[in-house]
């Protein structure tokens, strides 16, 4: 059977209908957002189809009814109304500076000028924007649609310039401030954009704005469900384990359905390998930098808490590493507690193993280890498991600790914590996509780390000595009862039960050698 051509992008309509596309339908979403309200802000990762929804809404209201047939929208839209529409995207280009900015929005307010046939009598966009959306409401008798694309992306791409950060965020401020001031004229406003800045700072004059970011009901605004998956996209599963799929690409959470990130299960359908396609369209070296500057445990990625407050955190002057983390999507909401009423903490953790495997990959150099030892010593871990050869596992993260200069020692802050050990060990597990766990909770305690590897569990913990080793680390494991937890049986690949095999392995880093000086284990 031929498969279905993968356009990479289209998620909800297209231009020009083809019964060879699939169509994930999000029309009944965009519906429920027109009847409910009027201005609204999402925050969503790259990648995610913001700007398709965008273009959704567009066509929408410009009433071409022709682009939606056989979707939701088609029976359920009054197509005999039309709206004119202003759609602005400050995506387009870098602007490392304010005329770069100015020229962008420039390009976009004269194209929309010259189609509706004025002429502009204003220098500046944000009077330029007020304007014509005045002209367009009395011209059309409609009020106006505006729809704003990557609103935050002239100030993210100066995030390492904290001064003209400011003033991108100044220009912006002004341009949004418009929204508020023409509100008799608009019919509906969408901004969209990866990170959630400050109301207060960028958006103080448009109070009005609803941010649904977090809003249950509009979790899968953007993405794919495992039913878009498992119905849409059917013809395209044989051939690739589904629960493969889910564990690689599925997780992102807003506090409702979860969801996978398109651009991933498009490139998988069309490549047939998984791959870290999501990953490797950024350039995380920003982020990367952020944490090893901070000295993250990175560990603690796993399973981070904090609040709503916090998670919108984000401005010029300061950035929270969690609102970081989580707007950039390399962190995703993992479970909600209400505290106290009106109180809510958030876990935040990683979506799935793509995030988490690329991501530990890319850190790895920070925590001092040589990128190329790391990924060589990983072909051996891999033979080790396989094989079950616990010295060759010990072997391949001698090497690797052994790869770290001593120089890196010296001139790092991040070596003054016992916890970059266990950082650059559970990474480097974490990069291969395995199953790992932090501090996993038992009814004896926590421990530091547990991996399960077809039907093994090992359990790990570490201490960190002067410079011989000294027998605590298993010591502790035993004395502790931690197997007890995981003696139960597991499901197995084809289909039945059985009890795993539980190694435990006590490892010790020498403070003087930095590296490990006692590995002892015990199988049970």
């Amino acid at each position: 059977m031929q498969r279905k051509k993968l356009p990479i992008g289209i998620q909800t309509f297209r231009e020009i209908r083809e019964e060879d596309y699939y169509y994930v339908d999000k029309t009944p979403l965009a519906l429920q957002l027109i009847a409910q309200g009027k201005h609204y802000f999402l925050s969503r990762p790259r990648r995610f189809g913001k700007s398709l929804f965008l273009d959704t809404l567009k066509e929408l209201f410009e009433g071409n009814r022709a682009l939606f047939q056989g979707l939701y929208a088609e029976q359920h839209w009054d197509w005999s109304q039309k709206y004119p529409v202003i759609r602005l995207s400050l995506g387009a280009r870098v602007a490392k500076t304010p005329d770069i900015l100015v020229a962008g929005l420039d390009k976009q307010l004269s194209h929309l000028e010259n189609t509706w046939g004025y002429a502009a009598h204003f220098a500046d966009a944000p009077n330029r924007l007020a304007d014509l959306i005045e002209k367009l409401h009395a011209q059309t008798g409609q009020r106006v649609v505006v729809l704003v694309d990557e609103y935050d992306k002239p100030m993210l791409d100066n995030l390492s310039e904290p001064d003209m950060a400011y003033l991108m965020r100044n220009s912006l401020r002004d341009l949004y401030a418009v929204l508020k001031d023409s509100d008799a004229h608009l019919k509906f406003v969408f901004i969209t954009g990866v990170s959630k800045f400050s109301k207060v700072s960028l958006f103080s004059g448009l109070n009005n704005l609803k941010d649904i970011t977090v809003d249950p009901t509009y979790s899968a605004l953007c993405g794919y469900t495992d039913r878009d998956v498992d119905t849409v996209f059917a013809p395209e599963l044989p051939g690739l384990e589904r629960e493969s799929i889910r564990q690689w690409y599925n997780g992102y959470r807003w506090r409702g359905e979860s969801v996978y990130n398109p651009f991933d299960v498009l490139l998988l359908f069309d490549q047939r390998e998984f791959a870290p396609y999501w990953f490797e369209t950024g350039t995380p070296t920003f982020l990367v930098e952020f944490l090893a500057q901070r000295g993250y445990f990175t560990p603690d990625l796993m399973r981070l808490q904090t609040s709503e407050k916090l998670l919108s955190s984000f401005d010029v002057d300061y950035i929270a590493p969690e609102a970081l983390l989580w707007q950039s999507g390399y962190l995703t909401i993992q479970h909600v507690e209400e505290i106290m009423l009106g109180h809510r903490l958030y876990t935040l953790g990683y979506p799935n193993r793509e995030v988490e495997s690329a991501l530990n990959d890319a850190l790895l150099p920070m925590y001092g280890a040589d990128a190329q030892q790391a990924f060589l010593a990983r072909s051996v871990l891999v033979q080790a498991l396989q094989e079950q050869d616990l010295q060759q596992f010990k072997a391949s993260f001698s090497a690797l600790f052994a790869s770290i200069p001593h120089d890196w020692y010296r001139n790092n802050p991040l070596a003054q914590y016992e916890g970059h050990y266990a950082s650059v060990f559970y990474s480097q597990l974490a990069a291969l996509g395995l199953d790992v766990r932090v501090e996993d909770a038992t009814n004896k305690g926590r421990i530091d780390l547990s991996l399960r590897y077809r039907n093994h569990i090992y359990l790990f913990e570490f201490k960190v000595v002067a410079h011989q080793a000294e027998g605590k680390a298993l010591q502790q494991l035993l004395n502790k009862g931690y197997a007890e937890k995981y003696r139960s049986s597991v499901a197995t690949e084809e289909g039945g039960n059985t009890r795993p095999t539980i190694t435990l392995i006590g490892i010790e880093f020498s403070r003087q050698d930095r590296n490990i000086v006692g590995f002892e284990t015990c199988s049970l």
